[in-house]
């Protein structure tokens, strides 16, 4: 019982640690009626075992406007930029929010604001 209880308490340790995937730069570009975004990443990726996975795309009451998932680390490929085209945005939003995660957790805290509007 000891063994499972410390080895429980690694792996909420580590779970706490993970560095949060960092939105570094966004590019919105509308074509027609759709968005395309090019979004920059910055993680601790050290493999399998820990790299950032995804990002997504939120308007301003937390709605999910669209989602990339990354299927692979990209430890030797740090910052790098991913796009993801065909994004619907409703009308009258003007400006959303990007926030990305990696495959130790949850969605991470910062979160990139982008003005559509380019103001």
């Amino acid at each position: 019982m000891k063994y499972i209880l410390t080895s429980l308490f690694a792996l909420i340790s580590l779970a706490a640690t993970a560095s949060e995937v960092e939105v570094l730069d966004v590019t919105a570009t509308q074509s027609g009626d759709t968005w395309r975004f090019d979004v920059t990443l910055r993680h601790a990726d050290t493999g399998w075992d820990h790299y950032a996975d995804g990002w997504r795309i939120l308007d301003a009451d937390g709605a999910e406007l669209g989602t990339r998932i990354l299927v692979h680390p990209h430890v030797n490929e740090m910052p790098f930029t991913r796009g993801l085209g065909g994004v619907e945005i409703p009308e009258g939003v003007t400006r959303v929010l990007v926030v990305a995660k990696d495959n130790l957790g949850d969605w991470g805290t910062q979160n990139y604001e982008v003005n559509l509007l380019g103001e």
